[in-house]
């Protein structure tokens, strides 16, 4: 039974899928588009749920006897999402279909609500198709607004296998797999960090890392705090740059250390820490009977992609004794690079080390890891030893159990799409991806070179961040001052608007310290090509030229 409806879904697939049509030129139509999303939303709409009317969860397994209704449902659900994927990356498509959110709220009103009584597997399926028509495209090329972008298919198809097994990381003996690969996959990361031995976790994103990497340079620094709290402890401080991620400023609200005691250290033109100014800090905090504990470096810094001197930044905490912590959520991945890591270089002097390879190496969301040098930090720092779950007398080797040493109980298992990822490029495919993203951030800077009306934020820039301003006529004869930087700060956020509603691109844009606003590309994304950067550059200027 389950082979024929297999074939017979192989047979639908193959009559409804159509070629993806090859890269447009700039304004071949933006008509198009929109043509291109009526005929999609039409062919939902005509798709044929009727057997499913008046037939509701209770039926799918694990009923006796429900084994057939749901793989019918299911090759739906899949045919849905197969569709989706393979159109999603078509320059043909729009990036998303855009609506305020009063509007979207009116427009999904019908299916949006939960209350309770049961919908039919028809309105399931049918509110599935309503929500990925309103999704935004993420794998579409035209998509550069965030740090993560694209969709890779092999990790795609991780995702659907962890969610089908659907199980928790805190023991071996409910994943035991999963654990294995867990611990392969980290001791390979550590190893090409630089480091023999150590630790690790993966965390629910960058920010957790980071917030790992604060609380365990606190636990090592004062480990008392575990079980007597802050009260009658020496002020610590810490110290990242102007340029850190948010996320180090939420840790120390989080830890209780407190936002004032964090110490921002100024950054040079291109984003680097000052590292002249971190030791005159660090210094200074001693002096006045502070407890200096951690600092934080970044590589690939969040606007700019800038990467801090990690040598200059270790021996600073070599000599004060302080934790280094280098927050390579974004940056990090360029390891995977012979060509490129020579940026981290003293990586292997860091205490600890976050890396997201769900940002520049396109794994799907979410997968970050929080690397340690020294093995032992972790468990010390988060173990609370609950016996229902880590027994000492099992009856295989404990140390597979990483719950004990996680911050979380319940924990995803965000490893098999990495590894499974791993398997399939090796690291030469990582590094033959992380080149080519370099490489079109240099195509991108040399389309903005002398093109009028674009100016730089910083044109040689680290990582494969572009941020640039856009001049619109109107103000390219006035002079620099505050008047024009006042109207320029307007510029990027009303583009950006007419960019959602007409759908054709997504790209980020935000101030930076005195700086009005500016545009800031970020290419992570493997559907990227050079005619998709030629049309940001004439998109943005099309979109520009009425203000």
């Amino acid at each position: 039974m389950f082979r024929r409806l297999v074939h017979q879904a192989q047979e639908i697939f193959a009559k409804r899928l159509r070629p993806t049509a090859a890269p447009q030129a700039n304004g071949e139509h933006f008509q198009e588009l929109n043509q291109s999303l009526d005929e999609e939303s039409q062919r939902n709409d005509i798709l044929d749920w009727s057997e499913f009317e008046g037939v509701f969860y209770s039926e799918l397994l694990p009923k006796e006897g429900g084994s057939d209704k749901t793989t019918r449902f299911l090759l739906q659900l899949v045919y849905m999402l197969f569709d989706y994927v393979c159109k999603q990356s078509s320059r043909t498509n729009k990036v998303l279909d855009f609506h305020l959110p009063h509007q979207l709220l009116d427009m999904m009103d019908h299916c949006l609500h939960v209350d309770s009584e049961p919908r039919d597997l028809e309105q399931i399926l049918s509110d599935c198709k309503e929500t990925l028509r309103y999704c935004v495209r993420t794998g579409h090329p035209r998509f550069l607004n965030q740090l993560s972008s694209g969709l890779d298919v092999i990790g795609l198809a991780g995702e659907w296998l962890i969610a089908t097994v659907n199980t928790n990381m805190f023991t071996y003996e409910v994943a035991p797999v999963f654990t294995l690969m867990e611990s392969e996959v980290l001791e390979r990361m550590r190893r090409i960090v630089g480091w023999e031995n150590g630790d690790g976790i993966f965390s629910p994103g960058g920010a957790v890392s980071n917030l790992y990497g604060v609380l365990t340079a606190r636990h090592y620094a004062c480990p008392d705090i575990k079980e007597k709290g802050l009260l009658g402890m020496k002020q610590m401080v810490l110290f990242a740059s102007e340029q850190s991620h948010f996320s180090i400023c939420r840790a120390a609200s989080i830890l209780g250390i407190g936002t004032e005691n964090l110490i921002r250290i100024s950054c040079d033109y291109r984003g680097k820490m000052n590292v002249a100014e971190l030791e005159a800090q660090v210094i200074a905090a001693e002096k006045a009977g502070k407890l200096p504990f951690f600092v934080n470096a970044t590589v690939g810094t969040t606007i700019l992609g800038a990467f801090d001197p990690l040598p200059e930044i270790a021996d600073i905490c070599e000599r004060h004794k302080l934790w280094l912590h280098v927050d390579g959520a974004w940056g990090g991945s360029v390891l995977m690079s012979s060509k490129h890591r020579h940026l981290l270089n003293g990586i292997c002097r860091a205490n600890s080390f976050t890396w997201n390879p769900h940002k520049l190496l396109g794994v799907p969301l979410q997968c970050s890891a929080f690397l340690l040098r020294e093995k032992g930090h972790l468990q010390s720092c988060n173990a609370m030893h609950a016996d229902y779950l880590f027994q000492k007398d099992k009856n295989y080797d404990i140390s597979y159990d990483t719950g004990d040493k996680a911050i979380q109980c319940g924990r995803h298992n965000d490893i098999f799409k990495f590894w499974l990822m791993w398997r399939a490029k090796g690291e030469k495919g990582f590094g033959v991806h992380i080149d080519r993203m370099f490489e079109l951030g240099e195509y991108l800077r040399s389309l903005i070179k002398g093109r009028e009306g674009f100016k730089f934020v910083l044109e040689k820039g680290e990582c494969t961040n572009v941020c640039f301003w856009y001049v619109p006529p109107r103000l390219r004869d006035m002079p620099d001052g505050h008047e024009k930087n006042s109207e320029l700060h307007k510029v990027a956020s009303r583009i950006k608007a007419r960019m959602l509603e007409s759908g054709t691109l997504m790209v980020g844009y935000q101030p930076m310290g005195n700086l009005p606003n500016f545009f800031r590309v970020v290419i992570s994304n493997p559907a990227v090509m050079p005619c998709d950067l030629d049309f940001l550059v004439n998109e943005i200027d099309r979109l520009g030229q009425l203000f």
